[in-house]
């Protein structure tokens, strides 16, 4: 392919497609955007240089055919100062009539960037991380398989509490047994007793069979209590029991059921606090706070960000019709400032999101989701959280106030009462606040 002396080219090609080599029927380096000079290294790409010394294709030769010859998308290594850079790689020929004339090479997403500087990925049970701070919960969590310790996992919510509960469990001696979950804050009082303990038929209206229940379902396994913080006072006590007792009384039963089961609870919240609030047993805390693990929200470790978005787009793609080689730098700015309240979780709706709306190859951040455009209020403008002390928050006035402050939005006004929604929507509940 002929260099051209057009200074609108490789801006033009930059624009489109980000980082891109112009490569001649000789398979050699005829040009370079900025960005793939800044990825590969200007020395790397330079006029002349064959693509099998600026590329190290997967699979050598038979790899670097399929580039070209076939057009399949291929994994390719760069190597550059201080760093190894994998990425995918996909060719696109340049003809004229029967005349071949060269390929476009566009070098897409990075999958991997290993070096010195002590950032390689490591994938644990579902979950993967670059960040240090990861790297040590997941070294904790193999520590503590091997105990028979109850554990509690504090953790804002879509940090993953229930993957380290199932790692947990898949590297312990009780593998081989069930693994039952099940969401405290989810059910009302005389429900959520009922599916801990199991019940007997006739115990209440409805109740036409026996029910073991969670506890006695997880028998010889694990059985993880998500939103521990959630279990009204009156179950606390009963819950309690059986952490002592290792046996469950079924609602309307009189005999003990002995139960084998190992605790892994998670909370969004601490429970030190909720105990000196008068929420939570402090005995039941102690039980249940053996071994206290703290999961990082996705803001303390935005290098984890646009990696992680980028496999959430690699499973997308293989069930869609859309191929995403690159983010547009607009689109890689506001994915890295973002807040990310609901943590990895969010982010895994905002790349589907972004998938189904896009279109082509470059995810831009018109393709993001609304909330990303939207101007941010300045600081002094953000609602203050009501002061409250937390006893207080039963009180009618201090809730209407917190509504009020809020527009309405009742997440926001239990975020700045201190408390959850479900619990917010209870407290409304009881009051007689519609």
């Amino acid at each position: 392919m002929p260099t051209t002396g057009s200074p609108l080219l490789l801006p033009a090609l930059e624009a489109l497609a980000g980082a891109v080599l112009l490569v001649d029927p000789q398979q050699r380096v005829t040009a370079a955007t900025p960005e793939a000079e800044e990825r590969l290294g200007p020395a790397t790409v330079r006029p002349g240089t064959p693509l099998a010394e600026a590329l190290s294709v997967s699979e050598g030769a038979r790899g670097l055919e399929a580039l070209l010859s076939h057009g399949r998308q291929v994994e390719a290594r760069s190597r550059t100062p201080g760093a190894v850079r994998v990425m995918r790689v996909r060719a696109v020929p340049v003809e004229q009539g029967a005349k071949r004339l060269g390929w476009v090479v566009l070098l897409g997403a990075e999958t991997e960037t290993e070096g010195t500087r002590g950032d390689a990925e490591e994938t644990f049970h579902g979950m993967w991380t670059r960040n240090p701070g990861m790297k040590r919960l997941f070294r904790i969590v193999e520590k503590v398989a091997r105990t028979e310790s109850s554990v509690l996992v504090r953790g804002e919510s879509g940090t993953g509490k229930e993957l380290v509960a199932n790692a947990l469990h898949a590297i312990s001696v009780r593998r081989k047994g069930p693994f039952r979950a099940i969401n405290c804050a989810a059910l009302p009082p005389s429900l959520l007793e009922s599916e801990l303990f199991g019940h007997v038929r006739g115990a209440f209206t409805g109740a036409v069979r026996d029910s073991p229940g969670h506890f006695r379902l997880a028998d010889g396994g694990t059985l993880f209590l998500d939103e521990v913080g959630e279990i009204p006072l009156e179950l606390q006590g009963k819950l309690l029991r059986v952490l002592e007792t290792r046996s469950v009384i079924p609602v309307g039963g009189r005999s003990p059921v002995p139960v084998n089961v190992r605790i892994v609870a998670a909370t969004h919240r601490p429970l030190r606090r909720e105990v000196e609030a008068g929420r939570f047993r402090a005995d039941l805390m102690y039980r249940l706070r053996v071994v206290p693990l703290f999961l990082p929200s996705l803001r303390e470790r935005r290098e984890d960000i646009l990696p992680l978005a980028r496999r959430f787009l690699d499973e997308l793609e293989q069930n869609g019709p859309r191929c995403v080689e690159r983010f547009s730098p607009g689109a890689r700015h506001l994915l890295e400032s973002h807040g990310w309240p609901g943590n990895v979780r969010e982010l895994r709706n905002v790349m589907e999101y972004a998938y189904v709306i896009g279109e082509g190859p470059v995810l831009h951040e018109a393709d993001l989701p609304p909330e990303f455009s939207e101007p941010r209020p300045p600081p002094a403008a953000t609602a203050p959280a009501v002061s409250v002390p937390a006893e207080d928050t039963h009180d009618p006035e201090a809730l209407r106030t917190a509504l009020a402050r809020a527009g309405g939005n009742r997440t926001e006004a239990a975020r700045m009462l201190g408390i959850s929604r479900v619990t917010l929507w209870r407290r409304l509940r009881d009051v007689g606040i519609a």
